[in-house]
């Protein structure tokens, strides 16, 4: 009888903000196969890429930076002119 077993690793590395901030590309890259974790004193932060493709209707329904600081603006007059 024939058992086919293996075992499964699961390679993450960990690094500082600062290693994070030399070297982003590298690890931006690296975080598309392997689990990247940034320790920033007590916390984990895990990088994650996801794979997204944008449309035209993305871009039709978007927002220039104008326009959202419009709405921002006009959002906090709306609050003080109560």
């Amino acid at each position: 009888m024939y058992i086919n077993s293996y075992i499964k690793i699961k390679i993450m590395i960990v690094i500082s903000p600062t290693e994070l901030r030399t070297q982003q590309r590298k690890y931006l890259d690296l975080a598309e196969t392997t689990k990247v974790i940034v320790k920033r004193k007590d916390k984990l932060i895990e990088l994650v890429v996801k794979e997204r493709m944008i449309t035209e209707e993305d871009v039709k329904n978007s927002l220039s930076l104008e326009e959202v600081k419009e709405q921002v603006y006009d959002h906090i007059d709306s609050k003080f002119n109560k």
